[in-house]
């Protein structure tokens, strides 16, 4: 138990260590950050894989885990395309560190495995890494929705701040807000997809409206809706960004939501 939470603790430390060392002394997308990051993908999937055993659990504190590890991994593929998403590290790497340390709180349930055999498992592992990839772009976009908002807000008080002054523009911001949607709606579009089938395979029903679904389904409008109002009527700022959060929210009740209540509150 000791050697495990000192594992975690470790893996918490290495996503934390980027944002530390950004807010120190940023000096862009160099060496040293590359470096950093790639100690928080080696923390956060180590203790991922060390933890998976061969088979797929529904542990909550592991669901976390895997999330956490698909955000920094997405996050770094999204620094290499977009030459101004680093910036985002200041406030994305504290977010995934905290989420780590929840997931440390919840280690004494370990869930339970995963057992189906054949073509439906296979298709349970499809529709789950479909599942984790959306939620993982859907957290970078909250995080670039967050940060357009801070800097917004700054510059109408004229009251710059040291963290305001890393983050990208405000338009710099929303214009990756909109790719990450963009990617995160298409995604989302697939998981839905893929839940369907999933459905039909074990019941031969096209649809159940579970809670998972409903919050999916819900998401998946509400960033169609922003995306369908942005290029109609270039609708961004505060508006943007409480949709952006809702739509991010109903995406974690849907799948880390459900997962708790399933795993912990019934375990």
């Amino acid at each position: 138990m000791i050697e495990s939470m000192v594992f975690s603790f470790s893996a918490v430390l290495a996503l934390a260590l980027p944002a530390v060392y950004f807010i120190k002394e940023p000096k862009g997308q160099g060496g040293t950050f590359w470096s950093l990051m790639a100690v928080a993908i080696a923390g956060s999937c180590s203790w991922t894989l060390s933890h998976y055993s061969g088979e797929w659990r529904t542990s909550f504190s592991l669901a976390i885990w895997v999330t956490v590890s698909a955000s920094v991994i997405a996050f770094t593929i999204t620094c290499g395309l977009s030459r101004l998403a680093w910036r985002l590290t200041p406030l994305l790497m504290p977010y995934l560190a905290l989420m780590g340390l929840w997931a440390m709180l919840w280690q004494a349930f370990p869930g339970h495995p995963l057992d189906e055999e054949g073509p439906i498992n296979n298709w349970i592992m499809v529709h789950i890494a479909i599942s984790i990839f959306t939620y993982a772009l859907a957290t970078i976009a909250a995080i670039a929705a967050l940060s357009a908002f801070l800097v917004e807000r700054a510059l109408k008080k004229k009251r710059p701040t040291k963290l305001t002054r890393m983050l990208p523009s405000v338009i710099d911001s929303e214009n990756l807000l909109v790719s990450l949607l963009i990617a995160c709606e298409v995604i989302l579009g697939l998981d839905l997809l893929s839940g369907i089938g999933l459905t039909f395979m074990e019941t031969g029903q096209l649809l159940t409206l579970d809670h998972k679904t409903l919050f999916s389904i819900s998401a998946f409008v509400a960033i169609a809706g922003l995306l369908f109002a942005h290029y109609q009527s270039g609708v961004r700022g505060r508006k943007a960004t409480r949709v952006v959060l809702v739509a991010y929210l109903l995406l974690s009740l849907g799948f880390l939501g459900v997962r708790f209540v399933t795993d912990v509150m019934m375990a």
